[in-house]
């Protein structure tokens, strides 16, 4: 498998999935993550990390069922591996860790 590390989208993405769980698709992802995050964008770049995260294990795809809006096409579900779940809680407990390690006084200097 290939590295662990997460870039900003990557995490983003796997996090949305974990909100979406069961109707985590492409085009929800993408509806999720600018929802909470405010920020736009394609859906050529969600499937782009959907597939490099699923390259690295940290997700897994499963199609679901045709429906008629789709033109009967199927969905591609996702959902996060036990192994990026892991990946998810090593990214945050170092950000929260980097976070706790800013002097205060950093911050009353700005």
């Amino acid at each position: 498998m290939k590295g662990t590390n997460l870039g900003e989208l990557q995490e983003l993405v796997m996090l949305a999935v974990g909100v979406l769980y069961d109707d985590a698709y492409g085009v929800s992802i993408k509806d999720e993550i600018e929802r909470q995050s405010g920020r736009s964008m394609t859906l050529s770049t969600v499937h782009a990390a959907l597939n490099r995260l699923e390259d690295k294990g940290f997700l897994i795809s499963r199609m679901g069922g045709a429906t008629e809006e789709r033109g009967g096409r199927p969905k591609r579900l996702f959902r996060v591996t036990a192994y990026g779940k892991q990946v998810l809680e090593e990214s945050r407990v170092m950000r929260n860790r980097m976070w706790e390690s800013i002097p205060r006084i950093a911050w009353e200097n700005i």
